[in-house]
């Protein structure tokens, strides 16, 4: 059932940040901006940090409205939509099974290319089939499946290179995804329900591709809008974007991310469910281009939801 249009505005809401993942400090930052936002615009909200004790908290504070502001697993995953739906509090973004189909980058590729749509080569690899070499031709990017903000990810350009980048992989899971590493632009689309914003180019600085210190430090990249990306490009990577929500089941704010490869084309990443919201995220820039400022961003976002 969908809530009522702007019916978030007169409940009490609670804005879920924090958590226990290895996004917890972006996670805060990210909730903090949105609390700011919910009480600039006088609305009752209040921010929790959500641990163990969180359906307790919930109950305490008669909470009857979630703003998920959870980054990784335990808060992106359908773990806390779960709760949520169990106790009916409506909540913002995807409901639990497009949240866990898009965590899991394997289920999601399945998913992409079962749709026909174009994504990297790739092999999951689990510990006990770890292996002395790539399965696929370097470079490759060796990834945890079920990790965002790129966490513990390595681009292995060199056979000495494989061994650290499993051990580093391994540290969050029992699986890693092993990715042929596609050369070309990166860049993102941001969504708000079927709208597609603005693409945004992404040009790391501080690292040799787009990781964690490039992605949250200050100067760490740039955002080139609009992306240096032919127009029909642009439009494959729009429709594709589009195609891949609606193949999760996506709701609310979402984020696409792709690399248009020299000779493949655009090609998806991923999809993050629950999009950053600090300073150097890229959905509140991409929003602006489109005109909604931070505020009308958030509103809107609230207005996205669905209720149980």
């Amino acid at each position: 059932m969908r809530m009522r249009r702007g019916g978030f505005q007169t409940r009490r809401i609670a804005v879920l940040m924090g958590g226990t993942s290895a996004e917890r400090s972006i996670s805060l930052k990210t909730g903090k901006a949105v609390l700011a936002s919910l009480k600039r615009q006088g609305l009752t909200a209040r921010g929790i940090d959500a641990q163990a004790d969180l359906p307790q908290q919930l109950k305490r504070h008669r909470i009857n409205f979630a703003f998920i502001a959870l980054h990784g697993p335990g808060g992106e995953d359908g773990v806390v939509q779960g709760l949520l739906e169990w106790l009916k509090i409506p909540y913002t973004g995807s409901g639990i099974l497009a949240s866990a189909l898009a965590m899991d980058k394997v289920a999601s590729k399945r998913a992409f290319e079962s749709a026909g749509l174009p994504t990297a080569a790739w092999r999951c690899i689990s510990k006990a089939d770890a292996m002395t070499r790539s399965p696929l031709r370097l470079p490759v990017a060796v990834k945890p499946p079920d990790q965002g903000s790129a966490i513990g990810i390595s681009i292995v350009r060199s056979p000495r290179e494989w061994s650290g980048a499993l051990k580093t992989g391994f540290r969050y899971g029992p699986t890693v995804l092993v990715e042929s590493f596609l050369k070309g632009p990166e860049i993102t689309i941001g969504m708000l329900g079927d709208e597609a914003l603005p693409i945004v180019e992404i040009v790391a600085q501080a690292g040799a591709f787009y990781d964690f210190k490039s992605k949250y430090a200050p100067g760490g990249s740039r955002h080139i809008l609009p992306a240096r990306i032919s127009a029909a490009h642009a439009r494959q990577s729009r429709q594709m974007a589009i195609k891949a929500c609606q193949i999760l089941g996506i709701r609310g704010a979402a984020r696409v991310d792709l690399i248009v490869d020299h000779q493949l084309g655009p090609c998806l990443l991923e999809v993050n469910t629950i999009p950053g919201m600090t300073e150097t995220s890229l959905l509140p820039e991409a929003a602006r281009a489109a005109g909604y400022h931070f505020d009308a961003l958030v509103r809107r976002i609230g207005e996205l939801a669905h209720g149980v």
